[in-house]
């Protein structure tokens, strides 16, 4: 009988002869034949799959997914390349669940309570708090590039220097502030405006808090069951996700095979190292100082993780992170609140990103920039990366725009472009952990915690 315990060791095992044979072949020449080596990748995968059946826990299923997909995008490319419609299926239908639970979540959570100086008050928390973590991560993703210095002494191929950038419209200040609010809200539930679907609950709720019981009641009543109606709708579509995993993983390695990372490797090696020293110099050290059970908060925040960084797209990862932080034992009124706001001005993973891939662009292209233009640059990118967060191609919208105000070529944005997928992966992973965290800060600030 395979017990978990068995079906691990048999993936562990499996995985180191499967590991050891390669580095034989590549190291040794050894002259295996690609078949065997096929095959010794797969039978560690067959064990984990057993194992995921036996676990039953959607977290090993996504893991057990990502690891399948690496190796299908490797061995069949050419199908892996296809796949790219089933991901994006799933994100469509996680699209459909945001607005009606933003929607139910938000207007119960402040008209229920009526307690509207608190609405002010876990606003005015949250920007505070989105703005100082932000800023550390910015500065911190500075801090990396400079310290690893890539993008420095790179020969770049001259095919990879000329191309088309996506079109993007560049926006002023008029037009960032415009956008935080809805003029029509079909619209924004169409398009999918997070923020502008916020401000709208917000200003309904407070509505429905003001008005005679005999007309809040019935609103309240809608509300919560539609809000549990969509939770349950989460349920169904998240049984979809190790598919939907699958297919990113695969097409992601398909479409830009493993070579890239070879050629790109400082650049991606950055990002990462930088952000772990976010996750332990800057979350770690707030959850400790908050108080906040570290191992009952990494179990919450797994599965949404996961999925973001699978699926890269942070909304796929939202009605998941938002009930897994109701469990966790945040109030829903503050989960509402915070999480989507979070999503337009507390993009840790993005922010710091955006802090590398300036400096890496003027590193790629042979421009020096003193100590003091970094700052200034900083300094513009914690203005921008807020504005527009809401924006599709936002990162780009930005890079562009920093790379025009300090007079730099945007042909290493086609670099950076490559492998963009690889890097948004962790960014947007990172971005869910902050969102998710910041619920569990705000929450004990306000009392309603622990």
């Amino acid at each position: 009988m395979f017990t978990q315990k068995r079906l691990l060791t048999g993936f562990i095992i499996t995985l180191s002869i499967a590991v050891i044979a390669h580095l034989g072949d590549h190291y040794l020449e050894l002259g295996f034949p690609q078949w065997i080596l096929t095959i010794l990748r797969w039978i560690p995968l067959c064990f984990y799959f057993l194992f995921a059946v036996k676990k039953k826990k959607l977290t090993t299923w996504i893991f057990v997914s990502m690891l399948a997909g690496v190796e299908f995008g490797y061995d069949v490319p050419l199908v892996a390349k296809e796949l790219n419609i089933i991901s994006q299926i799933f994100i469509h239908l996680v699209k459909t669940i945001i607005a009606p639970l933003l929607f139910g979540t938000l207007v119960g959570g402040i008209a229920g309570h009526a307690n509207l100086k608190q609405v002010g008050r876990m606003g005015w928390k949250s920007l505070v708090y989105f703005e100082i973590v932000s800023t550390i991560a910015l500065f911190i993703g500075l801090a990396a590039i400079n310290i690893s210095g890539a993008g420095l002494g790179v020969a770049v191929p001259e095919s990879m220097t000329h191309g088309t950038l996506p079109e993007v419209k560049t926006q002023d200040w008029r037009d960032i502030i415009l956008h935080v609010f809805p003029e029509n809200i079909a619209r924004s539930i169409s398009e999918g405006q997070v923020l502008q679907i916020v401000v709208f609950s917000i200003l309904f709720g407070i509505a429905v808090a003001m008005v005679k019981e005999q007309y809040r009641l019935p609103m309240l009543r809608f509300t919560d069951s539609l809000t549990a109606v969509m939770f349950k709708f989460t349920n169904i579509i998240m049984l979809f996700a190790p598919f939907a995993v699958f297919a990113a993983i695969a097409y992601s390695v398909g479409h830009l095979g493993l070579g890239v990372l070879v050629n790109l490797f400082e650049l991606l090696a950055t990002l990462y190292a930088a952000l772990l020293v976010f996750i332990l110099g800057v979350l770690l050290p707030i959850m400790l100082i908050m108080k906040i059970p570290i191992l009952k908060f990494a179990k919450a925040v797994a599965e949404p993780a996961t999925i973001a960084f699978a699926t890269t797209s942070s909304e796929s990862a939202l009605p998941m992170a938002m009930e897994n932080m109701e469990r966790f034992g945040v109030p829903r009124k503050i989960v509402a609140f915070v999480i989507p706001t979070g999503y337009s001005f507390n993009l840790d993973g993005t922010t710091l990103y955006l802090a590398m891939a300036s400096i890496f662009v003027a590193n790629m292209a042979g421009v020096h920039l003193s100590f003091e233009t970094q700052i200034i640059m900083m300094l513009t990118l914690m203005l921008t990366s807020k504005g527009v967060a809401g924006v599709p191609r936002a990162s780009l919208i930005i890079l562009l725009g920093t790379a025009a105000s300090f007079g730099l070529p945007v042909w290493p944005i086609f670099i950076i472009l490559g492998i963009d997928e690889l890097m948004d992966m962790a960014r947007t992973a990172i971005n869910v952990i902050g969102n998710c965290l910041a619920t569990v800060v705000i929450a004990k600030w306000e009392g309603e915690f622990g």
